[in-house]
């Protein structure tokens, strides 16, 4: 039976945890930037840890689910799957879709302002997709949190099509 590695709970938490240190640091640098307030762009960058962690999870989640943008190949018996830059890409950008949804909320929120806001949101859609790709191919060098699993062929044939899985020798 083929073996794929798969990313532990506590490997995606960290992912989150180490994702949302870096993009709540651009939401207040931003925020700060434009609301020109040291206080108002703490508190919008404070109010979307909470937000944001649990959203990012959820879309870890999803994502570790699709094959899109995935290759696979096989050595000993274990399937490898490999990311294409295209697939971070991707990711990211659904990813800043519902990221950037909740910063407009919440800077809203804190600064009664809509353009403060939209001007804050659009900044980040930028700044947090370049961002987003360097940590997803950064985390694609960490093998910690990964757990192998033994498939039944006959159960992921419909998830992974074995006949695009190039077998390699060691």
């Amino acid at each position: 039976m083929p073996v794929i590695k798969k990313d532990k709970s506590a490997r995606v938490f960290a992912k989150a945890t180490s994702w949302r240190f870096f993009a709540t640091c651009d939401t207040i640098l931003l925020s700060w930037i434009f609301t020109g307030q040291i206080g108002t762009a703490l508190r919008i960058g404070v109010t979307e840890v909470a937000t944001k962690i649990g959203l990012f999870y959820l879309h870890e989640r999803i994502w570790d689910k699709l094959s899109f943008g995935r290759t696979y190949t096989q050595e000993n018996n274990e399937v490898i799957v490999h990311d294409k830059h295209y697939r971070s890409v991707v990711k990211g950008a659904s990813w800043r879709f519902f990221g950037t949804l909740d910063t407009m909320i919440i800077a809203l929120l804190w600064t009664g302002d809509y353009t403060k806001a939209l001007a804050i949101g659009v900044t980040e859609v930028v700044t947090k997709i370049a961002l987003f790709w360097l940590h997803e191919r950064a985390w694609l060098k960490i093998k910690w949190g990964k757990e192998e699993r033994v498939l039944d062929e006959t159960k992921v044939a419909a998830q992974v099509n074995f006949s695009t899985v190039k077998a390699t020798t060691a």
